[in-house]
């Protein structure tokens, strides 16, 4: 994000931003008791999380919010490093530096834990504008929450395994990811895991529930091995494509110019990349079916617990079979029920767009035919109101007509006969 549209969103925010008295009472630095100088303190605060959340970030960086985000043509606010200092001191931010190695093991950190307490009673307000980053606790857990939230979607086990670079990116940066993995790591929802096959695979396990993270098993290394084989084939895949399509191009412009030799090139390129992406797809198949088997596999070994934890239910609360067989038929009598009405809610007319337009046309031609004008068998009434409403009973007739049963057109159904041959005075039967 630029200076430029930072200073626009303050703006919007702050519709006195540009009001000279008023900004020179905000730019002083914080005196006297804290009773007179906490609204600034709050205002302040919100500004830099409401812009932090308006651009997505979590991490900030105090010089670029002192000297770019609340710059007024070479003003700065004197009071901006109390106001992180504080922030600092309440936890609403936090040093990238203070927090726990996620790659680390338990015991480094534990070692980084006791340093960050320790270096949390040297800070000042001076010193802490000398930092590089610094985070916005409030932000990284909604961080947190987003990409466990984003995972759930294509995940259905109560856990699942990624690889670093998709975490990372998925967070937005590396130095994203080392907080977001931080963070669930001192919460018990995120573990670190690595393997080495030829060359360092690195992933990350998330727990996509309420309960903590179980420990890595075998599994999980095998199952990141899969997943990093998966990427790297969709990678190469990528590449075959703009190759291919590159090639494609090439031979394009060479049978413009007239080198029909080049283009033949080109050619036996395109050629040789079809067949190398035939390969890589199915590879690219077949660790998909794999991944696929062990979801599966996973998912009934859940459905399968669940059962026994049941079993086990039944058997200490003494309950027998038949209270259970009679809890399930009123079940399935009440979803039977719930079906039975939504089908009577469901709209009637149950057609598809071109069997509709089918039979509109139809009727257009009916209607110019003047095959329609004599519907009304009432006398007194004018043609057009005659024509009006054999035309609303035509319409009625033909929603009407999704619950007789068979095939056939709509208009059949309703009652209204086509024009026959041998007849001169069509009638509009009654529906």
């Amino acid at each position: 994000m630029d200076s430029k549209s930072v200073k626009e969103f303050i703006r919007k925010e702050v519709p006195d931003w540009d009001d000279e008295l008023i900004a020179a009472a905000r730019f002083k630095a914080f005196s006297g008791q804290k009773s007179d100088w906490e609204p600034k303190f709050q205002f302040w605060k919100n500004l830099i999380v409401k812009i932090a959340r308006h651009f997505g970030v979590f991490i900030i960086s105090p010089p670029q919010v002192k000297n770019e985000w609340f710059n007024r043509g070479g003003l700065t606010p004197l009071c901006i490093d109390h106001v992180l200092f504080i922030m600092y001191n309440e936890g609403e931010i936090t040093r990238i530096s203070d927090m726990v190695g996620p790659y680390s093991g338990r015991i480094t950190q534990l070692f980084y834990k006791v340093k960050s307490l320790m270096n949390r009673s040297t800070m000042s307000p001076e010193s802490i504008l000398l930092e590089d980053c610094l985070i916005l606790t409030t932000l990284l857990k909604e961080k947190a929450d987003e990409v466990i939230k984003c995972l759930s979607e294509s995940h259905w086990n109560s856990h699942c395994v990624v690889t670093r670079n998709k975490f990372e990116s998925m967070c937005g940066g590396q130095k994203e990811g080392y907080a977001v993995l931080s963070y669930l790591s001192g919460c018990r929802k995120g573990q670190y895991l690595s393997t080495n096959k030829k060359e360092l695979i690195e992933g990350i396990k998330v727990s996509l529930s309420s309960a903590v993270v179980s420990g890595v098993s075998s599994l999980d290394f095998d199952t990141l091995h899969l997943i990093w084989t998966q990427e790297k084939l969709q990678q190469q895949l990528d590449v075959i494509d703009r190759r291919w399509e590159m090639s494609r191009q090439s031979a394009l412009a060479s049978l413009k110019s007239g080198n029909k030799k080049l283009a033949l090139r080109h050619a036996k390129e395109m050629k040789l990349g079809t067949e190398n992406r035939e390969k890589c797809n199915s590879l690219l198949n077949r660790v998909e079916e794999v991944l696929c088997v062990i979801a599966n596999v996973e998912s009934t070994k859940q459905v399968t617990g669940a059962i026994q934890i049941g079993a086990r239910v039944i058997k200490e609360n003494k309950t027998s079979i038949e209270e259970v067989q009679l809890c399930l038929e009123e079940l399935d009598e009440s979803i039977d029920s719930q079906k039975q009405v939504e089908k009577a809610l469901a709209p009637s007319l149950d057609m598809e767009d071109e069997d509709i337009e089918e039979e509109f046309r139809k009727l257009e031609l009916e209607i110019g035919s003047g095959n329609l004008k004599d519907l009304n068998p009432e006398a007194g009434v004018s043609d057009s109101e005659g024509t009006d409403q054999s035309l609303a009973d035509a319409l009625l007739n033909l929603k009407l007509a999704d619950d007789a049963p068979g095939s056939g057109s709509a208009i059949q159904n309703s009652g209204l006969p086509a024009k026959n041959k041998e007849s001169n005075s069509p009638m509009l039967e009654a529906a």
